[in-house]
């Protein structure tokens, strides 16, 4: 196979800032020194590679996250000659690492090679996912969520606590903002400054009370609407732009995770008259 890289972004919320998405897999390429604005997270997919850092030289390979500081210089090249590596990067303002901890300042990590089997799989879901079909609310809802747990597990920031005051009414009034706006629905970071919070305090106050994240929520309340537009007869399509789904495609995934089928069995299910 040969070489490749493909830039994805992501939109951090309707209208929100952006954030940059990198699937890469490299047999000889190696990377001239070089630094980023933005802290530089990958997931290493496969082979293994060999990264100059703070002086030193770090090496990953399949499973372990790399966590580079913004403006620090790095170099990247395969660590052998034979099976190349392949990753998944992302490129997060500092301030997502900051969000859910105490103090000011960028979180510090002092190792950039970290053993995190579980946040490594989650990290490398959500980069997939989103590279694939970057939906803004759905972005918003797991990057900060991954990258807050991130800094809370490895960097030496201290982290806020996890109970949210009154997260009953808060995560009510998410829920009623995004029912009403379900087809262009607000940003978790506008939606938290309306209420004098952080996006990271609105999603745990969600999340605890809800037990799912904002935009899982909100896909299943469409599907919901959905199902009752196709039993009127709307075409699938038609029902997917109706409720807020960017597409068929996004409103079938939905459909077949929530109740099983796919909204054209559905519809045809429900107007056959033989159907018991």
């Amino acid at each position: 196979m040969a070489e490749q890289a493909r830039w994805t972004r992501a939109r951090l919320g309707r209208c929100g800032p952006p954030l940059d998405l990198l699937t890469a897999r490299f047999d000889k390429h190696v990377y001239a020194p070089h630094a980023h604005a933005e802290f530089t997270i990958g997931v290493c997919v496969g082979g293994s590679e060999v990264i100059d850092y703070r002086g030193g030289r770090v090496y990953n390979g399949p499973g372990s996250i790399v966590v580079l500081a913004p403006g620090e210089m790095h170099t990247g090249r395969p660590a052998t000659t034979t099976d190349g590596y392949a990753y998944r990067a992302l490129y997060a303002d500092p301030a997502l690492l900051a969000d859910g901890t105490l103090g000011a300042g960028t979180p510090h990590f002092r190792d950039a090679v970290l053993d995190d089997p579980e946040l490594a799989a989650a990290l490398r879901r959500a980069h997939t996912d989103l590279a694939g079909r970057p939906d803004p609310l759905e972005a918003e809802s797991r990057l900060p969520w991954l990258l807050t747990a991130l800094s809370h597990r490895h960097s030496t920031a201290r982290p806020a606590p996890d109970r949210v005051p009154g997260a009953h009414g808060i995560s009510l009034a998410v829920r009623d903002r995004l029912a009403d706006e379900l087809t262009a629905p607000p940003s978790l970071a506008a939606l938290a400054s309306d209420l004098g919070l952080s996006r990271y305090q609105l999603l745990r106050a969600f999340r605890t009370t809800m037990g799912v994240p904002p935009y899982a929520w909100l896909a299943q309340y469409r599907v919901t609407r959905a199902r009752a537009l196709l039993d009127s007869g709307v075409r699938p399509a038609e029902a997917a732009a109706l409720v807020g789904f960017a597409d068929q495609a996004h409103l079938t995934r939905w459909f077949r995770r929530v109740l099983g089928v796919t909204p054209a069995a559905y519809r045809n299910s429900v107007q056959d008259p033989g159907h018991s």
